[in-house]
């Protein structure tokens, strides 16, 4: 890395059109609420201890290190800024991403890869590495339940500093974990904006 993002001098493009209401959900009880919203937030650093049954969480990862966007199955996710393909793929453990789309950007010079997860089956159909997408293009879809790794329709979205190696990003990891994860994975909400 060259030096440090100047996020606040960005500008992006919505990743998903959310409306003027939606709710914040609180996962730290390990279950998820009802929610009277039809659109919702699942927080970044939030401990979810309880929630992650699945065997692939081994029982030690709670800590949340994207932020969720609950919708309706089939909601648009769209490219923040121009950016390309460089993974996706189908990650079909239970509990897991399902359908994964990895973005690559470049801003202020640094790369930056993004995971769009919990996709449906579509969203992957005509992809090709290193195809390029704009500013607000449609890149996928909120998969529902039995394609988006077994979870009520959402998306996962996650930035990251490191270079994946596959369609594949720790979306919770152990609190041992936590620090550093939270440098290489920065908060969302940079390029998402202030969504609580």
């Amino acid at each position: 890395m060259d030096g440090p993002i100047d996020w606040a001098r960005q500008t992006f493009s919505q990743v998903v059109q959310l409306p003027e209401k939606y709710g914040v959900l609180d996962l730290t009880g390990g279950v998820i609420p009802e929610s009277e919203f039809e659109y919702s937030i699942g927080r970044y650093d939030e401990d979810r201890r309880g929630l992650y049954n699945t065997e692939i969480f081994e029982g030690k990862r709670f800590i949340h290190i994207g932020i969720d966007i609950g919708g309706p199955i089939g909601t648009e996710c769209h490219a923040f800024t121009a950016c390309e393909i460089s993974h996706f793929g189908y990650n079909p453990a239970a509990g897991d991403y399902g359908n994964v789309i990895i973005t690559k950007q470049v801003i202020d010079g640094v790369n930056v890869w993004a995971l769009f997860g919990h996709l449906s089956n579509s969203s992957l159909e005509g992809k090709k590495v290193g195809q390029k997408l704009s500013a607000g293009e449609v890149l996928g879809w909120f998969g529902e339940f039995s394609e988006n790794g077994g979870w009520e329709p959402h998306l996962h979205f996650q930035l990251s500093l490191v270079e994946p190696s596959t369609h594949d990003l720790p979306g919770v990891v152990s609190p041992a974990e936590r620090e550093q994860a939270l440098r290489d994975f920065p908060d969302p909400r940079l390029v998402l904006g202030p969504l609580y």
